[in-house]
């Protein structure tokens, strides 16, 4: 067994610095690749920095999440997780997941994939209409995801600007006071709560209907697993996604030669969108941490049952054992096994959702766009603060 220093380390290790993982993940990785640390609230965790070991702690049934809920778990903001789908272990994480699983297979996000073309189309052509330079966030990388998941829940897009603001409390470290977080999640929880009651009374075509007709008619999960799935699949649905759209497109246009490339070759754009899952760090911090059940040996150290463990996707996406010039941008890469939408029971339920959309997003700005460019200088792109995610808070471009 490794011997390891038992007091823990502030994490993260510093404040998120644009898109650039701290370098300090590579060194852990090197001598201490399970390591202790200690996040602004809760109790102290392991850190898992290795690309097998973050795997083995999301897919090992002995790591647990439902864990977690009488725990004092270790989080970037004083609030704790909120209950639902993501605090659950198999059978009951199955049974609920089954229920929504089939609105996100690759058939079904194959055929929404015209709709969400269309809807980048008339985005592109309301921004050739507007002219540079304008804010990317707002006029093309929010609508798009948010338009997409309106239709698929049944939720109404002109609400969006609520929900918008709603949904920062649930990625929110400090840019919103514990208060503000808890009234936002209480006013997000009441609207789908009436919206729930209005397709009761009104049925519909669309996944919040089914969800209804799973709790009503066959008893398949209770009113409460109803409300948080649906506030749930709403904030996931575009809110990532919203965010990494203009990561992307910050990523490229800062790598010229690589946008070039892509430019030349659009048949590369779905591997271009791999390469990018793999190469943007997402999350500030590593999240959601797992519980031991029992005794586990993971990277030659000793997790007592009881303690918590933290895998970091960012630091086992750029594990130099698995990716060749992990820290190098390389849209070329062929084999990309990144982890960037998770691993094990949790893998990230709308992942070939996100694909798509990131698939249609860069192929219509690439082929409407020829000359896109930041319309600031590079240090000028304001970033978000206070948030669980890294991203530009806008993201000016003209062309």
């Amino acid at each position: 067994m490794t011997t390891i220093d038992p007091t823990p380390r502030t994490y993260p290790f510093s404040a998120p610095d644009r898109l650039r993982l701290d370098p300090f993940y590579a060194e852990l990785r090197k001598q201490e690749p399970v390591s202790r640390v200690q996040l602004p609230y809760g109790e102290a965790a392991w850190l898992a920095t290795r690309y097998s070991d973050v795997r083995t702690v999301f897919a090992d049934p002995r790591f647990s999440r439902a864990a977690t809920v009488d725990k004092d778990e270790p989080r970037a903001r004083p609030i704790p997780q909120q209950t639902g789908i993501l605090t659950m272990d198999p059978p009951e994480h199955t049974r609920l997941r089954k229920l929504v699983a089939k609105a996100f297979t690759a058939r079904r996000v194959e055929q929404l994939r015209p709709r969400a073309q269309r809807i980048a189309d008339d985005l592109s052509r309301a921004m050739r209409r507007g002219g540079p330079p304008l804010d990317l966030v707002e006029e093309f990388a929010l609508p798009l995801p948010i338009t997409v998941i309106c239709e698929l829940l049944g939720v109404p897009y002109e609400d969006r600007t609520d929900f918008r603001v709603w949904s920062d409390a649930f990625l929110s470290t400090s840019k919103l006071s514990e208060q503000q977080v808890n009234d936002y999640i209480g006013q997000m929880r009441a609207y789908m709560a009436g919206l729930v009651e209005q397709r009761r009374e009104h049925p519909a075509d669309d996944l919040l209907s089914a969800l209804i007709q799973a709790r009503d008619e066959q008893d398949k999960l209770s009113e409460t697993e109803l409300l948080d799935l649906s506030v749930g699949l709403l904030v996931a649905g575009h809110e990532t996604t919203a965010t990494q759209i203009p990561n992307f497109v910050y990523v490229l246009l800062t790598h010229p030669e690589e946008l070039d490339w892509l430019r030349a070759d659009p048949e590369r754009i779905p591997a271009a969108v791999e390469e990018l899952m793999r190469f943007v760090p997402l999350g500030v911090n590593a999240a959601f941490p797992r519980y031991a059940l029992e005794d586990v040996e993971l990277g030659g150290v000793l997790i007592r049952a009881g303690e918590p463990v933290l895998a970091s996707l960012a630091s086992a996406n750029r594990d130099e054992s698995v990716f060749e010039d992990a820290d190098q941008l390389d849209l070329r890469r062929d084999s990309n096994s990144h982890i960037g939408f998770g691993h094990g029971p949790h893998h990230c339920l709308g992942a070939q959702l996100a694909r798509m959309e990131l698939q249609v997003a860069l192929g219509t700005l690439l082929r409407d766009f020829e000359d896109l460019r930041l319309a600031v200088d590079e240090p000028d792109v304001s970033w978000k603060t206070g948030m669980l995610v890294r991203g530009p808070r806008n993201l000016p471009v003209t062309w």
